[in-house]
C-alpha cells in the first residue's frame, strides 16, 4: 500500500515555514507540537487535548508498548490509536531515549520498527544511537555510522510495511560535520522524517550554541522538503529560533514531568509553584485558579491542572510564531524570546558566521508583509540585510561620479525628506551620487523607497554593535570613493572646488530610481535590456508614486507600493530573457507542464527540472521549457534546493502567460 503522506509549504519567514503534513489519520498543521503519552500512565486523554488545545498529532512509546503485554497485545490486535483512544495522526518512538537513560535495554532495532508497523504507527521511529555531549568524535562517528546502518536496514522493512512512514534520526554529538554527513546519508535512503537527537542534555544545560549548531548543520544535510522534528524540545523558549531554522515538529513530555515537579512552564522559562504569589498568565486555568489555591490542592489535581497549564503556554507559543511566519516577524520574535534569556541571546551570535548567514538567506523572502522592527544587537545580523548590502555591491551602478555626499539617518522616505537638499546639489552638478548613512548600512538614494530600508522602524539611538556594523558597510561600499559628509552650504562649496557646475541635461530620477531597483532585483545591469526605447513613467495621483513602467508603448514593470520593488510583466520578462543567459533568472519545467503554464495555470514543484541558485522566496522569475522557451513570468513560492526537492505544492505562482512576439 502506498503511503498517503504528503509535506507541503503554504507560507515561509526566515528558514521557518507553515506547512501542510497530511497522513492516513489527518492532516497537520506545522510547526506543531506533538503531546507525549505514556501509555501506562495517561495524565491528560489525547482526545481532551484535541478539545483543550487543538492537538493535531501525538507521539507515544512503541517500546514500552511492546514490553507491557496487555498492551501490546491490544496494539497488536486493535493498532496504536486504540490504545491511547485518539483517531489523529500518531507518532511512535523506539526506545532510543529509554536506552540512553538506562543504558543497554533489551530491544532489537529492527523488530521494534516492525512492532510499529505492525500496530499501524502514522510514522515509526528507527532505533538510533544517541550521540552524548561528553563523546569524542572518534565515538561519536562510530554512533553516527551505526544509527546509519539501522536506518538503511530499518528503511528495508518500512518498504515491506510501506503504509508507515519511516523517521531516520540525525545523530552526530555536538560535531557539526558528523550531523550534516549523517543527515546527507539519511537523505540518500529517502527516509519519510527526520528528527533531530542527541540534544536533550544541551538543553538541559541551557547549551543553546551547541543546539543551534546541532540544528543548522543537519539541515544542511536534509533534504528540504521533508519534515524535521527536534527531539525532546519540548519547552516554548526554544520553539522560535528553531522553527526561525527550520523545524516544524516539536515533542514534550514536559508538560506533565513539570508537573509533576510543580513547575510551571512560561515562554521565558520555568516557575516553582511554591515561589510565585501569582500566577503571571491569563490562560484558562490560571484566570480561574489562584496561586494559593493550586499550592493548597491534593497533589493529583495541582499536577493536572499545572500540566494543562503548560500545555496551554506551549500551544499559544506555537500559535505566535504561525501568526509571525504569516506576517513576516518571525525574526522579531527570535529576538525578543532570546532577549529573557542570557545564554540563548548569547547563542544568537551563532547565525552572525558568514557560512550560516549565507545558508540562512537562501531561504530568506525577498519582502514581508511586515516592517522590519529593530529589537537590540542581533537585528542588524538579519539575513535580508546581509543579501541588500551584498546585492548593492553587486548589482548597483552609481552615476559616473568622482563624488558622493552623505546623508545621516532622516525620515522616511529620504528623498522626500531631503528633497531641498537634493535640489540644491543638483543645480551644482547633476552627476553626484547620495546615499544616506543609515541604520541598515549605506542606502543609495534611489533604492529609498525599497524593502527594507523604507519598511524599517529604528530608534535615533542604536547599540553600539549596530554602529559597528553599519559603519563597517559603510566602509566597504565608500572604498575608493570621495564622499563628503552633507553639512550644508558648507557641503556645497566643497562641491564646486571638486566638480564646478555644469550646464548638463537633466537627471531623470525616476528613471534612475527604475533602474536603479531593476539592477538591485534582477541582476547587475538588467536596466540596460528593460530601459530600451522610449520610456514612459505612470505615477499613482494619490501619492505620487512610481507605479508603472512603459517601454514603447509596452507595459514592462510595475512597481508595488508595499515593498517598492518590481512586478514582471510580460515583455519585460521576454527582455530579459533575451538578455540574461540560461539559466539566470529561470525556473526549467518539464515538457508536459509547458502547455498548463501557457495557460496561466501555476508550476508545480514536481515539474520543476532546474532553477537559478540565486532565486529567492518571493523573487520575481521567468519559466521556461527544458529548450529555453519562454513561457511565463511569475513568483517563487520555494527556493532551488526546495524546487527540485519537493514533490507537493506550488513552486512559482504564474503572473501572465508570455505571448511571443
Amino acid at each position: 500500500m502506498i503511503s498517503k503522506a504528503k509535506f507541503e509549504i503554504k507560507d515561509r519567514d526566515a528558514a521557518g515555514r507553515i506547512c501542510r503534513f497530511t497522513t492516513k489519520h489527518g492532516t497537520i498543521t506545522t510547526p506543531t507540537l506533538l503531546p507525549v503519552i505514556n501509555p501506562n500512565k495517561i495524565l491528560i486523554t489525547p482526545k481532551e487535548m484535541k478539545k483543550l488545545f487543538g492537538t493535531e498529532m501525538v507521539i507515544t512509546n512503541a517500546y514500552i508498548i511492546s514490553k507491557d503485554p496487555f498492551l501490546r497485545e491490544k496494539a497488536l490486535e486493535k493498532g496504536v490509536h486504540k490504545v491511547i483512544d485518539f483517531n489523529g495522526p500518531i507518532m511512535t518512538d523506539s526506545g532510543t531515549f529509554q536506552s540512553y537513560m538506562y543504558g543497554d535495554i533489551n530491544i532489537d532495532p529492527l523488530q521494534i520498527v516492525r512492532f510499529q508497523a505492525e500496530i499501524k504507527s502514522d510514522v515509526g521511529t528507527i532505533l538510533d544511537v544517541f550521540g552524548t555531549p561528553e563523546q569524542s568524535k572518534k565515538e561519536a562517528k562510530k554512533t553516527v555510522e551505526e544509527t546509519i546502518k539501522r536506518a538503511k536496514q530499518s528503511m528495508e522493512i518500512k518498504k515491506e510495511e510501506n503504509d508507515m512512514l519511516l523517521a531516520c534520526t540525525v545523530q552526530g554529538s555536538i560535531y557539526p560535520d558528523l550531523r550534516k554527513k549523517c543527515a546527507e546519508e539519511l537523505t540518500r535512503i529517502k527516509a519519510d522524517f527526520y528528527p533531530i537527537g542527541g540534544i536533550v542534555p544541551l538543553l538541559e544545560k541551557q547549551r543553546y550554541t551547541d543546539v543551534i549548531r546541532c540544528i543548522i548543520s543537519s539541515k544542511k544535510g536534509l533534504d528540504p522538503s521533508k519534515p524535521v522534528h527536534l527531539f525532546g524540545a519540548g519547552h516554548p523558549l526554544i520553539f522560535p529560533i528553531a522553527v526561525a531554522l527550520g523545524c516544524d515538529f516539536f515533542d514534550s513530555s514536559a508538560y506533565a514531568k513539570y508537573a509533576n515537579d510543580r513547575r510551571m512552564i512560561f515562554p521565558w522559562g520555568t516557575e516553582k509553584i511554591d515561589e510565585l504569589n501569582e500566577l503571571p498568565c491569563c490562560c484558562p486555568i490560571c484566570t480561574k485558579t489562584t496561586a494559593t489555591e493550586l499550592k493548597k490542592m491534593e497533589k493529583n489535581e495541582m499536577t493536572l491542572l499545572i500540566a494543562k497549564h503548560n500545555l496551554y503556554i506551549s500551544f499559544s507559543e506555537i500559535k505566535k510564531i504561525r501568526k509571525s511566519i504569516a506576517e513576516g516577524s518571525l525574526w522579531e520574535l527570535v529576538e525578543r524570546r532570546a532577549s529573557t534569556n542570557p545564554y540563548l541571546l548569547e547563542a544568537l551570535k551563532e547565525l552572525r558566521k558568514k557560512g550560516n548567514k549565507e545558508w540562512l538567506e537562501q531561504y530568506e523572502p525577498i519582502s514581508k508583509n511586515k516592517a522590519l522592527f529593530y529589537t537590540g544587537t542581533h537585528t542588524i545580523h538579519r539575513p535580508i540585510i546581509y543579501r541588500c548590502h551584498k546585492r548593492i555591491l553587486q548589482n548597483y551602478r552609481p552615476l559616473p561620479s568622482t563624488i558622493t555626499i552623505v546623508f545621516p539617518e532622516g525620515k522616511k522616505p529620504y528623498s522626500k525628506y531631503y528633497m531641498k537638499e537634493i535640489r540644491k546639489i543638483s543645480k551644482k552638478n547633476r552627476y553626484i551620487n547620495i546615499i544616506i548613512k543609515s541604520h541598515l548600512g549605506p542606502v543609495p538614494i534611489e533604492l529609498d523607497e525599497m524593502y527594507p530600508f523604507a519598511q524599517s522602524v529604528f530608534p535615533e539611538r542604536v547599540d553600539e554593535e549596530t554602529k559597528r556594523e553599519t559603519k563597517k558597510m559603510f566602509l566597504e561600499y565608500t572604498k575608493n570613493k570621495k564622499i563628503l559628509l552633507w553639512r550644508g552650504n558648507e557641503t556645497l562649496h566643497e562641491i564646486n572646488t571638486y566638480l564646478p557646475p555644469k550646464k548638463e541635461e537633466n537627471i531623470d530620477m525616476d528613471l534612475r530610481r527604475v533602474s536603479a531597483v531593476a539592477d538591485i532585483q534582477f541582476g547587475k545591469n538588467a536596466s540596460q535590456a528593460l530601459l530600451r526605447g522610449k520610456i514612459k513613467i505612470v505615477k499613482s495621483k494619490k501619492t505620487g508614486k512610481i507605479r508603472n513602467i512603459y517601454v514603447d508603448e509596452r507595459h514592462v514593470l510595475s512597481m508595488r507600493a508595499s515593498d517598492g520593488l518590481f512586478t514582471l510583466k510580460r515583455h519585460g520578462a521576454y527582455l530579459l530573457h533575451n538578455f540574461f543567459r540560461y539559466p539566470r533568472l529561470r525556473v526549467v519545467i518539464k515538457e508536459e507542464a509547458a502547455s498548463f503554464v501557457e495557460e496561466g495555470k501555476n508550476v508545480f514543484a514536481r515539474f520543476v527540472v532546474e532553477c537559478d541558485p540565486e532565486l529567492r522566496p518571493f523573487d520575481e522569475c521567468l519559466i521556461v521549457d527544458e529548450n529555453d522557451k519562454l513561457l511565463g513570468a511569475g513568483r517563487t513560492l520555494l527556493n532551488r534546493d526546495e524546487m527540485l526537492s519537493f514533490n507537493y505544492g506550488i513552486a512559482v505562482k504564474t503572473r501572465e502567460p508570455i505571448i511571443q512576439p
